[in-house]
């Protein structure tokens, strides 16, 4: 069973290391307070050194060495390293890129997706594996792969080629329907059979924007077929044994795996986590990405399966963490809804590719700041057992949609510096800064409960979203909505009629003309008392249908026209900015959405001060992270315990400068 507590602990590679250290390896387990850890992620060269052949005697012994030590298992399906011996077999089974070159062996998750020989045998040792475990006492969960996505997606080879027909014909029932789809009367793509059908190759110029975006979507539900298949067997041989993977919700670290079907077909969501030391905020990223795998979770409570005790070592410069930043990464992820605090891994390599990569028992072993502030943090997380089971309270949901990602980064867009993936940094950045916590949400899920949604990027938009958009606002609800969203349907067709199709009526507005900025570029945008924001990349000829112009362009060739605009639709409120406006700017439009949907001001917590609440049949609990370098005082709602101290807290709370404090409220 997974662990009553938070789960604690990391990637354990045992095979890594002599025999002799492994009881060494479970004496620190459980100084740190360790009670679970991933095992055989990469061990399928030892387990089946030669086709059929398998070796389960290390396995054994590790697993139990583990439960004579209290130390549950999440125990991997090694399927995302095959051996040597197999691609020897199967050399058609390495992937092949869009330019036709396959790729060799010698890295990880390096094979093709579609591949009959890979899936046989990813099948077989599944099965192997279930079969010899299912009943272990140390099994707590099943760890299927390992990051499906990272590093390989999508193969173009000629087994893929078949495969993605097959996808073809269960999808659009046909030829004819694919055609329709894709538009192929266009520079004369127009198929007469499926088999005349190939994966979106390079070719001499730009390819055909929809075989593009549905081979995208068929690169992703082959990888979740592989998952499906393995997870099946799984389910068979051990019911009520939990199977998962790890994600990468992060949105710069995994772009090619819708997670909103992910998450329908895990027992439990997981989750990985690094951080991007790229010199801008980096906690606000973290809770960006807690945010949105909850949100994939359902809101439901998650684990945060992989994150770094300090740096990593694949980014092109790799800082530490600064003391005690581990410990307050760690509560931050659990405050917005991860029952574990895991790490890659257990102990740091000496040889291979992740030898600098930091670890909970660094090259330098326990006399060093890392290992002290593991078994803190071990101590801290065992106060924390009664969060369990209680879910994070969101105030704002943030529309976000991979497909939509998925069409906008194709070619031949209006403008290439604009980026989904920035416009939703940036206004969940706004939203962290007004302290608002926020639940991200797919366009066609019930958005009822939210008095504010924001949509920062939604070039692709159905029907059935746009309905589902003007019915929140007609009900009462206020909605942002940032430029260049609603153009285009599920096969990115411009949706009929003026821009932005999906989203006019609600917006009251049409959209004219884009008319993107050049590098360098930008306008003065100006309210109707003459104060002034700045927007720039992109403007729009926006005529408004009964939207009111709040603010508008000062100069350039939108001059004149609205930039900002606020529509009465039914109940609601629907606004909308057509220029990409800089933190200032989305702060002052986030200010006067949150009057509309009558949100709390907060102005009086501290910038950098999370203050985030998990609330269930257990209690209510206050989370304060402290990002700054002062103390911080916090107002709390009623009076309480704080656990990590044991003290008791009420009026205002005192957080020293970058640490966590956690208030079980009274009553």
């Amino acid at each position: 069973m997974i662990p009553e507590g938070i789960a604690y602990g990391g990637d354990y590679n045992p095979e890594q290391w002599p025999e002799e250290v492994w009881a060494e390896d479970v004496r620190l387990m459980r100084e740190a307070g360790v009670n679970m850890v991933s095992v055989n992620i990469f061990a399928w060269a030892l387990l089946e050194p030669s086709e059929g052949a398998y070796d389960f005697e290390r396995l054994d012994r590790i697993l139990a060495l583990l439960h004579e030590n209290g130390i549950a298992a999440d125990l991997a399906t090694p399927t995302a390293a095959p051996p040597a011996w197999f691609f020897r077999k199967h050399p058609d089974a390495l992937p092949v890129d869009r330019d036709g070159r396959r790729l060799s062996y010698g890295s990880r998750q390096t094979f093709c997706p579609s591949s009959p020989a890979y899936r046989d045998a990813a099948l077989r040792i599944a099965r192997a594996l279930g079969e010899r475990y299912a009943d272990h006492p140390a099994l707590a969960m099943w760890h299927v792969h390992n990051e499906y996505g990272v590093p390989v997606s999508a193969c173009y080879c000629d087994s893929c080629a078949a495969h993605f027909r097959r996808w073809l014909e269960t999808t659009y029932g046909g030829v004819d329907g694919v055609n329709e789809a894709w538009g192929t009367a266009f520079w004369g793509q127009h198929y007469t059979s499926l088999e005349q059908i190939d994966p979106p190759r390079t070719a001499a110029t730009v390819g055909n924007p929809g075989q593009a975006l549905d081979y995208k979507r068929f690169a992703d539900a082959t990888m979740r077929e592989n998952f499906v298949a393995e997870r099946d067997i799984l389910h068979r041989l051990s019911p009520g044994i939990p199977v998962t993977t790890n994600f990468m919700t992060a949105l710069s670290q995994c772009d090619s795996v819708d997670y909103w079907a992910w998450g329908r077909e895990v027992d439990i969501v997981t989750n990985d986590h690094y951080l991007i030391t790229d010199g801008r905020r980096t906690h606000v990223n973290l809770a960006m990405a807690a945010d949105l795998t909850r949100s994939v979770a359902g809101g439901a409570p998650w684990i945060l399966l992989e994150h770094s005790t300090s740096g990593v070592n694949w980014q092109p410069r790799n800082p530490a963490k600064a003391p005690g930043q581990m410990a307050r990464n760690s509560l931050a992820h659990v405050a917005r809804g991860s029952e574990g605090a895991m790490f890659f891994q257990w102990r740091q390599s000496r040889r291979g590719a992740e030898k600098f990569h930091s670890a909970m028992v660094p090259h330098g072993g326990t006399d060093t700041r890392v290992w002290r502030e593991v078994v803190e943090l071990g101590a801290s997380l065992d106060s924390l057992n009664t969060v369990r089971g209680t879910r994070t309270q969101a105030d704002v949901a943030v529309l976000w949609d991979w497909h939509s990602w998925w069409a906008q980064n194709l070619d031949w867009r209006p403008s290439e510096d604009h980026d989904a993936r920035e416009r939703a940094d940036a206004f969940y950045e706004a939203l962290y800064d007004r302290h608002l916590t926020v639940d991200f949400a797919h366009p066609e899920a019930d958005l009822s409960t939210y008095p504010l949604v924001v949509v920062p990027a939604l070039y692709l938009m159905t029907e059935a979203a746009g309905r589902n958009l003007r019915q929140y606002v007609e009900n009462g609800g206020t909605l942002v909505v940032s430029y260049f969203s609603g153009i285009v349907d599920e096969h990115d067709a411009v949706h009929p009629g003026a821009y932005p199709g999906a989203l006019r009526d609600v917006l009251g507005l049409t959209v004219e003309e884009f008319s993107p900025l050049l590098p360098g570029q930008s306008v003065p945008v100006t309210g109707p008392d003459g104060s002034e924001l700045t927007g720039d990349v992109w403007t729009e000829f926006v005529v408004p249908r009964g939207a009111e112009t709040v603010w508008t362009y000062g100069d350039g060739l939108t001059a004149g026209h609205p930039a900002v605009t606020r529509n009465r639709h039914g109940a609601g409120t629907a606004w909308y900015v057509s220029t990409r406006l800089a933190a200032q700017g989305l702060d002052a439009l986030l200010g006067w959405a949150a009057e509309d949907a009558r949100l709390p001001a907060r102005a009086d917590l501290p910038r950098d001060v999370e203050v985030v609440r998990r609330n269930g049949e257990a209690g209510s609990y206050v989370f304060v992270v402290n990002h700054t370098a002062s103390e911080a005082k916090v107002p709390l709602d009623a009076a309480g315990t704080e656990l990590l101290t044991g003290e008791r807290a009420s009026g205002r709370l005192a957080v020293p400068a970058g640490a966590v404090r956690v208030v079980r409220l009274d009553g």
